[in-house]
C-alpha cells in the first residue's frame, strides 16, 4: 500500500468533501494529525489527501465508477493530470473547487501533484515486483515524499528545509508501510522488497507468494528496515531544528510510524506475520506528546 492510499478513504468529487474526509478518515493516524490543524490548513490537508485516495483508486481498479480495464483507468489518470493542471491555473471544475482554494492559497505545486499521479501509474502499468533500489526508490518519492512536499507547504515550513523532510520522512514512512504490508500486496500480486536484498539472501523468486512465503524474507526485511531507520534519524534532525508549529503534524506522523517499525522488527517478518495495530490509547498518548510537549 502507498503512503496516498494510507491516508484517507475519500472521493474528491463527493460534495461536502470536508465533512466527508473527516468522517471517512476517522480513526486514521493521519486524520488525528490533521484534525488539530488550524480550520484552513486542516480543509486543505483533507483535500490533498482525498487527491491522493482518489488517484490511487484509479490505479488499484477500486473507483467504481471507472471500467477496470488498464486502458479505463490510464485515460482517468490522465484526466487527473489535465483537472490538476487546471486547477494550478485558478481554472479547475467546480468539484475541485475545495482542492484549488487550497492550491491557490498555500502555493501548491503542479510537479508535486503530477509525481503523486506518476507513482500510481508505476501501479497501474505493471504489477511491482521486486524493482531494483533505484526503481523503489523513485516509487517512494512519488507516493510518499511528494505528498509530504504538498505537504509542508501548507505546515509552513521554510522551503530547503521542507522539501528535504518530505525527501527523508516520506521515505521512512513508505519503506515502513512496506514492510508492514508484505502480505497484503503479495495478495494483489505486488512486491515492493528490492531485488538486490532479495538476491543478498538467496532468494532468486520474484513471485510475492513464494517470496513471502520464504523464511529467508526476514534477513530482507531488517536489512530495508536499516534504511528506513536512517531516513527516520534524517527527518529526526530535521524535525528538531524545525519551527514548532509547522512541525506537530509531521513529528506526530513520525513517532507514529516508529512504533509501527519498533513493533514489526520485533515481531520479525519469518512468520507467522500478525498485523501490527496501535491500540487508540496509545495513539492518543503519542498525540499528546506530539502537540502538548
Amino acid at each position: 500500500m502507498s503512503l496516498a492510499a494510507d491516508m484517507t478513504e475519500t472521493n474528491p468529487n463527493i460534495p461536502g468533501q470536508n465533512e466527508t474526509a473527516a468522517k471517512s478518515a476517522s480513526g486514521s493516524s493521519f486524520y488525528t494529525a490533521m484534525r488539530v490543524l488550524p480550520p484552513a490548513e486542516r480543509d486543505a490537508m483533507f483535500h490533498i489527501y482525498a487527491f491522493c485516495r482518489a488517484v490511487d483508486d484509479i490505479a488499484d481498479g477500486d473507483d467504481p465508477t471507472i471500467a477496470a480495464t488498464k486502458a479505463a483507468r490510464r485515460e482517468a489518470l490522465d484526466t487527473w493530470r489535465r483537472d490538476i493542471a487546471a486547477v494550478c491555473e485558478g481554472k479547475g471544475p467546480t468539484s475541485l473547487a475545495g482542492l484549488q482554494a487550497a492550491t491557490l492559497r498555500f502555493g501548491l505545486r503542479h510537479d508535486d501533484f503530477l509525481a503523486v499521479i506518476d507513482g500510481m501509474q508505476m501501479d497501474l502499468d505493471a504489477d511491482i515486483q521486486a524493482p531494483d533500489m533505484a526503481t523503489l526508490d523513485l516509487y517512494c518519492d512519488r507516493v510518499a515524499s511528494a505528498v509530504g512536499r504538498l505537504s509542508v507547504r501548507v505546515f509552513g515550513m521554510p522551503e530547503d528545509s521542507g522539501i528535504a523532510l518530505s525527501h527523508h520522512l516520506g521515505r521512512a514512512l513508505q519503506l515502513t508501510n512496506v514492510l508492514r504490508d508484505v502480505d497484503e500486496d503479495a495478495a494483489i500480486n505486488r512486491l515492493y522488497l528490492p531485488a538486490e536484498l532479495l538476491r543478498k539472501h538467496g532468494i532468486t523468486a520474484t513471485d510475492p507468494n513464494t517470496v513471502v512465503a520464504d523464511p529467508r524474507i526476514d534477513g530482507v526485511a531488517r536489512d530495508l528496515a536499516v534504511r528506513a531507520a536512517e531516513h527516520f534519524r534524517e527527518a529526526d534532525r530535521l524535525l528538531a531544528a524545525a519551527p514548532r508549529r509547522a512541525a506537530r503534524a509531521p513529528r506526530l506522523m513520525r513517532d507514529v510510524y516508529k512504533v509501527y517499525l519498533d513493533r514489526l522488527l520485533v515481531r520479525g517478518w519469518a512468520g507467522p506475520r500478525p498485523k501490527v495495530r496501535i491500540a487508540k490509547p496509545h495513539l492518543l498518548w503519542i498525540v499528546l506528546k506530539a502537540f502538548l510537549f
